[in-house]
């Protein structure tokens, strides 16, 4: 018996005994017992950069951009402790900006801030969304060497000191989440995230998971968050099940890359060969819309080298609740998925005109979806996942008969129970 995330629980399946399973799981790690200690000691033995209190001082205005509900990140663990660490410095409470970094997602709720911060700092502090489509909430600083235009949030530029949360894990684009990207990206105006999510960037070869160096994204990013004056962040690991492996604070770059050092160990894993089908589990809270979850087949298959032979099978089981998503690059996702004839009209329409931001993720999926075949089952949409030129199926077992033609044919399976955080490596380079 197997089982993978689903929603906020689980789905257990068996597979019958002609597939030749391979399981591949994050390498176990000792979470760490006592998280709310962790944080404290090191935001006081912060990495590159003095204690946070020794940076700020009274009168400073400081904006923290913390991550939207899309990330597991536990920012109701570590802002307090940053809270504090800025009182012990003398700022006033009156003097921070709480940024929900939500990038081009939907606004934030006002239940989901409490949820990533508490009602105490809701109440107390000035909490806000990015607005990414309202130039009169947007400072333009400009565009860099490599012809990103870059533009913040007004609250992070009208700030003194500029601070980051974020978790570290493996990005489609970034090689690793976190560091600045909470900043660059949840921060910016519409123009940077359409330029750094767009075809050129997302077919470059340096565009992968799990790489940084020669990364064009992470250039970008890097430079972005420069610009817009990143002092300190504090960043963690989690494992599968979200709980503490580290907790790191201090300079942007020297922090962030103790944390991808640390996160390479845990979440890249050996696997022998390609396979003809996958399963990758997604859960909450990435299993919310199909824009979130099909993230788990395109990592998969933009891994250092994909998982699947050629026209093999990517089983994503996923509730998307929320439908395609309601966000304006959500809803840019599917018109493009829906609205084009086929998989090769989605690809060249991208390269030949570009795209707006969110539009992106349908690019990545007619390029998964052009040598290979994406079931999501147990979703709440299936005409959605259907009119998105994916396959709807009801439970796992029916998936496998779709992906196995009702054959009993010898199949070799992949099992992924965290599909978009363990990164497998295949032994010997294969091409999709």
């Amino acid at each position: 018996m197997y089982s993978v995330p689903y929603g906020k629980g689980a789905i257990q399946f068996s597979l019958p005994s002609f597939m030749r399973v391979t399981l591949a799981l994050s390498k176990p790690v000792r979470p760490i017992e006592n998280e709310e200690v962790a944080v404290i000691e090191a935001l006081a033995n912060p990495i590159g950069s003095p204690p946070l209190r020794r940076i700020v001082r009274t009168g400073n205005r400081i904006c923290i951009v913390f991550t939207d509900v899309t990330r597991s990140c536990p920012d109701n663990m570590l802002i307090p402790p940053l809270l504090s660490e800025l009182k012990a410095g003398g700022v006033q409470d009156e003097d921070i900006t709480l940024l929900c970094g939500i990038g081009m997602h939907r606004p934030s709720t006002q239940e989901e801030k409490i949820e990533k911060l508490g009602a105490d700092i809701v109440a107390r502090y000035r909490v806000i969304d990015n607005e990414p489509q309202n130039p009169a909430a947007l400072v333009d600083l400009g565009t860099t060497a490599g012809g990103v235009p870059v533009s913040v949030h007004r609250s992070v530029m009208e700030a003194d000191a500029v601070i980051a949360t974020g978790i570290v894990e493996p990005h489609q684009y970034g090689g690793y989440s976190g560091g600045r990207k909470t900043l660059a990206i949840g921060a910016a105006g519409e123009a940077l995230i359409a330029h750094t999510h767009g075809p050129a960037f997302v077919d470059h070869p340096g565009t992968r998971l799990g790489r940084i160096e020669g990364n064009p994204f992470h250039e970008a990013i890097t430079e972005a968050a420069r610009r817009a004056g990143l002092r300190f962040i504090l960043n963690v690991v989690l494992d599968d099940d979200k709980r503490l492996l580290r907790v790191t604070a201090g300079d942007p770059e020297a922090a962030f890359q103790d944390l991808v050092s640390f996160a390479r160990s845990v979440y890249e894993v050996t696997i022998p060969q390609q396979y003809d089908i996958a399963i990758g589990g997604v859960g909450f809270p990435k299993d919310c819309n199909l824009y979130q979850a099909s993230r788990a087949p395109s990592y998969l298959f933009f891994a250092p080298t994909c998982v699947l032979r050629p026209g093999g099978y990517f089983i994503i089981p996923a509730r998307c609740e929320e439908g395609a998503g309601s966000g304006v690059g959500e809803q840019r996702f599917l018109s493009a998925m829906r609205d084009a004839p086929d998989i090769p009209s989605i690809l060249e329409d991208a390269r030949r005109n570009g795209y707006p931001p969110g539009q992106q993720r349908a690019f990545v999926m007619a390029k998964v979806l052009e040598k290979a075949h994406v079931i999501i089952a147990g979703s709440e949409c299936p005409d959605i996942v259907a009119e998105c030129k994916m396959i709807p199926a009801k439970t796992i077992d029916e998936a496998l008969q779709i992906a196995s033609g009702n054959s009993r044919a010898s199949r070799d399976v992949l099992i992924v129970p965290h599909a978009m955080l363990t990164l497998p490596v295949i032994q010997e380079e294969q091409s999709c």
